[in-house]
């Protein structure tokens, strides 16, 4: 009678070619997830001053100012969000701390509202 003891485990070359396939989908996941962080970052920046925008043309018409009037950040509130309030304390950029209106310039009637943190190549959102 013939006795072996063979130990049932992955041998080191197994492990580590499922190591090295790991290492690559991490290698392709990587640059893939920030790209995306990026563009999200971006569009929620865009939508932001499509907000601030509209709130300010808003104001404007009906208030009956012209397109050299500055509105501060009070004055539009009210035209931002739901209710006799409004909100401006979730309208900030992504890439600065949150605050009200942190990170965006609300510039007069007839000028669009400017993100303070744009950069073309890092944060490329402009209201056109």
């Amino acid at each position: 009678m013939k006795i072996t003891s063979r130990k049932a485990g992955f041998t080191l070359v197994e492990i580590m070619i499922v190591v090295a396939i790991i290492g690559l989908l991490a290698a392709i996941a990587i640059p893939n997830f920030v790209q995306a962080r990026k563009l999200s970052q971006t569009n929620a920046c865009i939508n932001n001053l499509r907000q601030i925008d509209a709130a300010k043309q808003q104001w404007a018409l009906e208030n009956g100012k012209t397109t050299s009037a500055s509105p501060t950040a009070s004055m539009i509130q009210l035209f931002l969000g739901r209710g006799t309030t409004g909100s401006i304390s979730n309208l900030y950029c992504p890439i600065t701390a949150p605050g009200a209106l942190a990170g965006y310039t609300i510039n007069n009637v007839g000028t669009a509202p400017v993100c303070k943190s744009y950069d073309a190549t890092q944060h490329p959102a402009v209201l056109n």
